[in-house]
């Protein structure tokens, strides 16, 4: 006989989590590390009670916007290698709504997360529902039906014996590195207060197994074989290098046969960045030693990149008609990216049997890898001491932004201070091993180019999604992660104002974190894709009914919250900021203001943006005209 325990189905659920672990490595650890919640009428009964028995066993945090707190999870599950999550409940309608935008950042990242969104009655009793939308379509049709393309696994719970086969094909696909990413159990709200026998069996310790997948030998032997054909090859570190923990095998590969590699923004900090044969971010955000090397590679090997459009500067960095490319990838469908050669396996095993197969085989490429970073390391060294009283500054992106226009925002910010001069800054002032947090804006492109880190695991940078507000959320997540290192999100002022909330939460948990907060009033990065194909400013600088630049006292907003916070416009200031805030034990908030158009740009790159093909504008038409001719040298497939 079955012996059984009755519970509910949201204690039950609870009791789960508890109890799942992940094994890679030999070494076993708890998964589930905690939930974030935000309590409604769709939730707070059935899980909000559940949660309430186990609060010795998990962490359970209160968020403060659902977006947010999701974020929160992503930030963490990424800093932790996707070896931990957190879960996440939300109430039903707008509740569930609200974690549409974290669940794309998850699945563009393949960043496990769990969510446990209310749902409409299973009973149909009442109908409607408060915040139930009616879809004349059906009415089983909910919000969270919104979550079905963003989610890897996907289930409506309308029974409470349906979390037994649900549950387990959901940490099947978190704990799977093939198909890891966000998984949905939208919950109906009064099935989660239902009871139910479920068997005691179900409840105990389950170790989800995580064997790294080993490549054929065919597959091994014929890269090998391509890569030994090649004059000038290329490695290509991604996030699934990182999350492998393949940094010691790559470097064993590269070195022992002298292969320069580049990297993608979720491959950052892998490779330390003082490595000779790192020639640091490719691509659209990318710098001029790795795209000017890329141009001229003719083998390249891929290692854990999905291949975006930034990585590949929308299919222009590399010479299709003469490279040939070879994909190492744990998703096979990564694999066959540009009509690869693939090798579909575990990248740590992978690289390992790859560079057993070329034996002793050497690249003579040092002279040239030598003498392009050094062009980039003479061209960084300038970008730290930018002055734009020069006699020959010229504003770095969109010379359409004239003088005068910068002598206003000069006068408005009260500030001279261009934004690679504060960036760099902060790279040498912060801790070496600190971990920085990243996503959208001008700050990801600046931050590939010159961000220098020797530490592994530090450059926590979300661009798989390029979701704004996703950074100061998520290093709450990563401080959770590390708690004993300083997390610092580096977020310019339009990321902050779309979403900051949870550094509510960092305060109300005491879990510091520092926001380095680059204003220049306005979305920067987005006026210059404006300005820079064709078009005047328009609707992406913040100015006020006199056309005036907005000079927001970001210092006061996070002291009215009770941040530790600073207000700077010089290098000085801002490196006597940093080392103040390290010696705090709450939250910080450093004001940076900064001039527009003193970000990095693109050096040697392309990106295929919807530029107007008809226009009575000719700079529009320039600019269409330019890129109907870069565009004939892209691949297409």
């Amino acid at each position: 006989m079955v012996n059984t325990v009755r519970l509910t189905t949201g204690e039950a659920i609870v009791k789960f989590l508890t109890q799942q672990y992940i094994y890679v490595d030999g070494e076993e650890t708890r998964f589930v590390e905690g939930v974030m919640n935000i309590f409604g009428h769709g939730n707070v009964l059935g899980m909000g009670e559940g949660l309430s028995k186990y609060q010795q066993e998990l962490k359970i945090i209160q968020g403060k916007n659902e977006q947010g707190m999701a974020h929160t999870a992503i930030g963490f599950s990424k800093q932790r290698l996707r070896k931990k999550i957190f879960a996440v409940t939300s109430s039903v309608g707008p509740g569930s709504a609200n974690v549409v935008t974290a669940a794309g950042t998850a699945a563009a990242n393949h960043i496990p997360v769990l969510f446990l969104p209310g749902d409409t009655f299973a009973t149909r009793q009442p109908d409607p529902v408060l915040q139930q939308i009616e879809n004349p379509q059906s009415i089983g049709i909910t919000t969270n039906d919104a979550l079905k393309p963003l989610s890897r696994y996907f289930d409506c719970i309308t029974r409470p014996e349906q979390i037994m086969s649900a549950l387990i094909r959901a940490f099947e696909v978190m704990t799977n590195p093939q198909t890891a990413g966000p998984v949905t159990l939208a919950l109906s709200q009064d099935v989660q207060g239902e009871a139910f026998d479920f068997p005691e069996t179900f409840f105990e310790k389950r170790v989800h197994y995580v064997d790294r997948l080993e490549p054929s030998e065919r597959a091994i032997e014929l890269a090998s074989n391509i890569l030994k054909t090649a004059k000038k090859p290329l490695v290509i570190v991604g996030g699934g290098a990182k999350y492998s923990e393949a940094q010691k095998e790559i470097k064993q590969l590269i070195e022992t046969h002298n292969i320069p590699m580049a990297e993608t923004q979720a491959g950052k900090s892998t490779i330390e960045a003082s490595h000779p044969l790192n020639l640091g971010g490719l691509g659209v955000t990318g710098n001029l030693a790795a795209n000017i090397y890329a141009k001229e590679a003719d083998v390249i090997v891929g290692i854990g990149t999905r291949y975006s459009d930034f990585t590949t500067s929308s299919k222009t960095a590399i010479n299709f008609d003469t490279a040939k490319l070879i994909n190492i990838n744990i998703n096979r469908v990564d694999a066959y990216k540009l009509d690869a050669t693939q090798v579909v396996g575990d990248a740590k095993v992978s690289v390992l049997k790859l560079k057993d197969a070329l034996n002793d085989y050497q690249f003579d490429i040092t002279d040239l890898v030598s003498d392009i970073k050094q062009q980039w390391s003479n061209e960084r060294a300038r970008l730290a001491t930018v002055n734009i009283n020069s006699d020959d500054f010229t504003p770095e992106i969109a010379d359409q932004f004239d003088q005068a226009k910068m002598k206003q925002y000069v006068e408005a910010l009260q500030t001279e201070l261009p934004q690679t001069n504060a960036l760099i800054e902060v790279n040498n002032t912060i801790a070496p091993d600190a971990i920085i947090v990243a996503a959208a804006g001008s700050l990801p492109g600046d931050l590939e180019r010159l961000w220098e880190t020797d530490a592994f695991n530090t450059y926590n940078m979300e661009y798989g999604y390029s979701t704004m507000g996703y950074e100061i959320a998520a290093a709450v997540g990563a401080k959770i992660a590390e708690p004993n290192k300083e997390v610092y999100a580096l977020v310019g002022d339009g990321s902050f104002l779309m979403l900051h909330t949870e550094l509510i939460t960092a305060l109300q948990y005491n879990c510091k974190i520092n926001i380095i907060l680059f204003d220049n009033s306005g979305f920067g990065c987005i006026n210059n894709l404006q300005m820079g194909n064709g078009s005047e400013s328009f609707c992406t600088e913040f100015t006020d009914y006199n056309g005036q630049p907005l000079n927001i006292d970001y210092q006061k907003v996070a002291e009215g919250y009770g941040a530790k916070s600073y207000k700077v416009n010089d290098t000085k200031s801002l490196a006597t900021a940093i080392e103040q805030a390290k010696q705090e034990t709450k939250s910080t908030l450093i004001d940076i203001k900064t001039l527009p158009k003193t970000m990095t740009d693109g050096y040697e790159s392309f990106w295929n943006v919807g530029v107007s093909e008809h226009s009575d504008k000719p700079s529009i038409k320039e600019a269409f005209s330019q890129k109907a001719q870069t565009m004939k040298t892209a691949k297409h497939y």
